[in-house]
């Protein structure tokens, strides 16, 4: 998980590791959207059976989400970009970009997570640092 590894290595003030160029770009979602998203479905019975994407709205390529974690966790690392023949098996491929569809879930539910990416970080450094509870 990216995020996880991006807030330790940058609160350890250790390199914080892009792998590739950083250009790829991904959403975000908070364990507590996906949980609170996932009991909702639990009452849906048009959702049986379904494939539904949860997933957040917010996209962002991967060097500007390790630039905002430095910035939030207030560190002092560098940005460090690995070759992916660095940290994965040849004829590694990456997807370019990650972003859910979130369509069906809003008419399933009525909505979809919402949680802004800065909140996830500041949540998710909390943790990190010793803190309590998400």
């Amino acid at each position: 998980m990216v995020i996880p590894r991006l807030v330790k290595q940058a609160l350890a003030h250790q390199p914080i590791t892009v792998y590739g160029d950083g250009t790829q770009t991904r959403t975000f979602t908070h364990v507590k959207d996906v949980t609170g998203v996932l009991v909702a479905l639990l009452d849906v019975p048009e959702a049986i059976g379904e494939v539904v994407n949860v997933g957040g709205t917010e996209e962002v390529s991967i060097l500007q989400l390790a630039e905002r974690v430095k910035a939030r966790a207030e560190s002092t690392s560098e940005i460090k970009l690995l070759p992916y023949s660095e940290v994965y098996p040849k004829d590694f491929e990456d997807i370019q970009r990650r972003v859910p569809s979130t369509d069906k879930l809003k008419q399933l539910i009525g909505y979809a997570p919402g949680m802004k990416l800065d909140q996830i970080l500041d949540d998710t450094i909390h943790y990190y640092r010793g803190g309590t509870g998400w």
